[in-house]
């Protein structure tokens, strides 16, 4: 099989005579044999292994992102990944940085939808014709 892993700016791995990966979906961990059926999932931020033809493991932590197996071919696009043969440091370090981030975003995209929300409610509360000529509350 062959294992290409890339991010919006750079391909992380491309890898000819992959044996096997193991990765993980919100579902739980899985692995890819060559002849593995066509198939499509969304990863969690974990780390994605892979052995080569001369049975070694590599790793590559991936902050989330879609895994595609079709034909002989393992695709992974994703916002951020790093790879190390180093695996106790991407699962401590790096794992927790992606899972940091991730979460800064989520709490940004909150505000963000909150204050969207407030807005809305203003410009309908000032567009009610009852309140138009009405102080603004103060």
């Amino acid at each position: 099989m062959r294992l290409t892993i890339t991010t919006p700016l750079a391909t992380i791995v491309d890898a000819a005579e992959v044996m096997h990966v193991r990765a993980e979906d919100p579902s739980g961990a899985f692995g890819v044999l060559p002849g593995h059926a066509q198939f499509l999932t969304a990863l969690a931020v974990s780390v994605l292994t892979w052995r080569d033809s001369r049975g070694r493991e590599h790793h590559v932590a991936v902050r989330g992102g879609v895994l595609s197996v079709i034909g002989s071919a393992v695709v992974v696009a994703t916002a951020e990944a790093v790879a190390s043969d180093d695996l106790q440091r991407l699962e401590s370090q790096v794992l927790t940085g992606f899972r940091q981030r991730l979460e800064a975003e989520r709490a940004a995209h909150t505000e963000s939808q909150r204050l969207h929300l407030a807005a809305i409610r203003q410009i309908v509360r000032l567009l009610r014709p009852e309140t138009r000529h009405a102080a603004p509350p103060g």
